[in-house]
Order: structure tokens, then sequence, then C-alpha cells
């Protein structure tokens, strides 16, 4: 009777240990084709098999593999770099090569952390094991049996999770050969070629949705039928930028604009079609800048705004879900954009662009409208994961993520940057706002590119 009592209580601190260690042991690094990957286990999940986890630019996404057992790898993409030696792989024709490489490398980080995790594991049971004999003041003798038979549980317990039921997944891993075989590729068509003739006089390139175009503000003097359907501003921040470095800027930014549809695709605004930002883009041959501005309408941040204005909170289930699936086909897309972008010729200095805080502390301008001051922080803390997103990618891929500052001037502030609800364009900058996040691109710009 005392024995099984002694093999429940040593099984369930085994367990617990083990549940600990998987949450505890640092993920291994892996370096391989220009990718810098951590590894390690996700979270224990109880069920036969499932997906893993990536953790790409902050957001978490499940994997497109499965792998049995409860104990699956969890991935963490830290660093990507088109390197030389990369070039000189895919140049020699030795692709094959350099694909097998990234899945050894990653089975074997998976088999150095299970090490780790077993060896964490038993120091975990060892503690409390140690401190229980002493208690009890054990013989010697009775103290290191029980401590090794702990050690010896919780390795056979660490053993059937990673070698026994998880026995496939080193091999799942081999066969990772991508980025997209883990998550899935991002199903986007190549950028077309843009017609017309080079813009050689451009020197900055402005991409991005309604916060570049300087939705809601002061109209163009001589805009074009696609300038007013991209609801384009003699006020947006691309312009202030012009008129403070006596620079022609194209500011192909779009009111509606996504990753998928206007800056790497068409984008269709009523009768009228705008072709691909990027495409258009690349006819600056010498813009040494270019400002990005890109993420709210991949997420449908102003219908989470209004949902959550309408609801008696916002932070529910089902909008979570929404917005984290929003945020995690974002992170795919962004990444493409990135690399786009880095491909271009001329490498002209990119400034990726946060979003403002448009609130502030005050939001009892607001009440009439629903908005509290709990929905408030449901809001940011969404605004603050975008922004993550926005800012862990543009350091991975070598550019600059700016964050504009309108402290002081949010909603229900004397002087707002950011228009009202009863405004052209609620939640978009003034032309307040849009200066100001000129000012803050300006001192952002490194000195060969002013």
């Amino acid at each position: 009777m005392v024995s099984a009592a002694y093999l429940l209580g040593f099984s369930t601190l085994a367990l617990g240990a083990m549940w600990l260690a998987v949450r505890i042991t640092p993920l291994q690094p892996v370096s391989t084709a220009g990718q810098t990957v951590r590894v390690g286990a996700a979270p224990l999940d109880w069920s036969l098999s499932g997906p893993g986890r990536l953790d790409l630019f902050g957001q978490s996404i499940p994997t497109k593999p499965h792998f049995d057992g409860p104990i699956r790898p969890r991935l963490e993409l830290t660093h990507i770099q088109e390197d030389a030696e990369v070039a000189r792989l895919l140049s020699s024709g030795d692709h094959e090569r350099l694909t097998l490489e990234v899945g050894r490398k990653l089975a074997a980080g998976w088999l150095r952390y299970g090490a780790w995790e077993t060896a964490v594991a038993a120091g975990l049971v060892l503690l409390p094991l140690a401190a229980w004999t002493g208690l009890r003041r054990m013989p010697p003798r009775r103290t290191v049996l029980v401590l090794a038979g702990g050690v010896a549980l919780v390795t056979a317990v660490n053993a059937a999770g990673f070698y026994l039921m998880a026995s496939a997944t080193p091999q799942v891993l081999r066969n990772v050969r991508s980025l997209e075989d883990l998550v899935g590729d991002s199903p986007l068509s190549p950028v077309p070629r843009a017609e017309g003739p080079p813009l050689g006089d451009v020197r900055a390139v402005a991409l991005g949705d309604s916060t570049a175009a300087g939705t809601g503000n002061r109209p163009l003097n001589e805009p074009t039928a696609l300038d007013r359907a991209c609801r384009r501003s003699a006020d947006s921040y691309p312009r202030a930028m012009a008129r403070a470095n006596d620079w022609r800027v194209l500011n192909l930014a779009c009111s509606g604009a996504t990753i998928r549809d206007g800056v790497l695709g068409v984008q269709i605004i009523g009768d009228r079609v705008a072709p691909p930002q990027l495409a258009q883009a690349r006819r600056a041959t010498e813009a040494s800048v270019i400002t990005v501005s890109v993420g709210a309408n991949d997420v449908r941040w102003a219908e989470l705004v209004k949902l959550c204005v309408a609801s008696p909170s916002c932070d529910d289930r089902a909008s979570t879900a929404f917005f984290q699936n929003r945020l995690a086909r974002f992170a795919l897309d962004y990444r493409t954009l990135l690399r786009q972008l880095a491909a271009l010729p001329q490498h002209p200095a990119v400034l990726v662009n946060e979003y403002y805080d448009p609130f502030g502390p005050d939001v009892g301008c607001f009440r009439d409208e629903g908005l509290t001051r709990q929905k408030v922080q449901v809001l940011r803390s969404r605004l603050a994961a975008l922004n993550t997103a926005l800012r862990q990618g543009a350091e991975a891929a070598g550019f600059t993520a700016v964050r504009p500052d309108f402290t002081g001037h949010g909603l229900c502030s004397a002087q707002p940057y950011v228009q009202g609800p009863t405004d052209r364009a609620p939640l978009h900058p003034t032309a307040a706002g849009a200066l100001a996040i000129a000012l803050t691109d300006q001192e952002a710009l490194p000195a060969d590119a002013r």
C-alpha cells in the first residue's frame, strides 16, 4: 500500500516536473540557410496528435505538419538573411543540399532540446525529493535510492514523451525544407511589371493604406481620378516629407489597401483599378527612401473597432479568434512584402511605420458612443500586437521600424492629431497628425538618404 502511494506520488511529481520543464527549458538555436530558428516544445497538449507551433514575427501560427504525441515542436524564427552562402548554393544548383540541411538541423535541434528538457525535469524532481528525504531524516542509502528512483521515473516519462510517442517528430522535421513547409505558402501572385518609363527624379516612394494617403484631409490641388478614388490628400505625411526635403515623392498609398490587394496586387476601388503599388514603385529607379504603412486593413481594424463599440465587450472569444487569425495571415503576407522590398536593386532605406495610439488616456468624449476605458484597453492591446508584428518583421529584414508618438493629442484632447467620429475619416490622422508622422520618419532617415 505504501509502495503504491510512493509510486503515485513519484508519478505525479514526474508529470509535474515534465510540464514545468517544457515551459522553462531554453529553446535551442539552429542557424541554417540564412535563417536562425530556436527549437523547443510547445505547451503540452494531451491529445494524441496535432500541429506544432511557429512563432513568426511575434505571432503564434499552427504548423502545417502534424506531430504525434503530447510534446510537439515549437519553432521561433528570429532572423532572416539572404546571405552570400545561400546565394552561392542556389546559383550553383546545389538546392537539394541546402534544403536537406534545414530539416537535418531542425531535427538535431529538437533532439538537443529533448536532452536539455530531460535534464531540467530531473533537476525539478531532485529538489523536492531532496527536501522531503531531509525532512524525513532518511538514512543515506535510502535517500540515494529515493533520489535515483525519482530521476529514473522522470527520465522514463520524458523518454516516453519525446522518443516513443513522438518518435516520428525528427523525421517530420527532416522533411522541412522551407518556411512554407511549416505553415503553407502564402498564395500571392507575382508582382506584375508596371507600364511606363522610369521615374528617375523620384527620391522617395510611399506605399500603404489610408494613413499614408492622408484620407479625410485637404484634397490635392489637381487630383487624378485615381487620386480621388484612393482619397489621397495634400496633407498626407509623404507630401509633408516632400516639402521638408524638396523632394519629389511618389505617394502610391490608397484607402482600403492591404498587402494582397493594393501593395502587391491590384486593388479594385469602385469602378477604378489601382495597379500594384510595388510595381509602380519599381519605376522609381533612383528612389533612396520607401515608407510603408500597412496592416490595419489586413487585420480589419475598422471593423474590429465598430464591433467593439456595438458589443457589450471587445474581448469575446469570437472577435479574439478572428483578430488572431487575421494577424497570422498578415504576418505571412508581410514577410513576402519585406522580401520583395529587400530585393529592390537600388537598396533603398525602408521605413515601416507602426500605428499611433488614437485614444490617449482620456476617452470620456466617447462615452455616448459606447467606447469605455475597458474596451479601449482591448483595442490598444490588439494595436500593440499589430505593431509588434510590424516592428519585428522590419528588424528581421534589416529595415527601420518607426513609431509615431501622439501623446497628449488623443481623440479627446484639446488639440487632437486624430480625426473624430464626426469627421470625414474617423481615427485617421489630421493634418497635424500627418505632420507628426512625417517628422518622426524624417528623424529616422539614415544620413545618406537625406
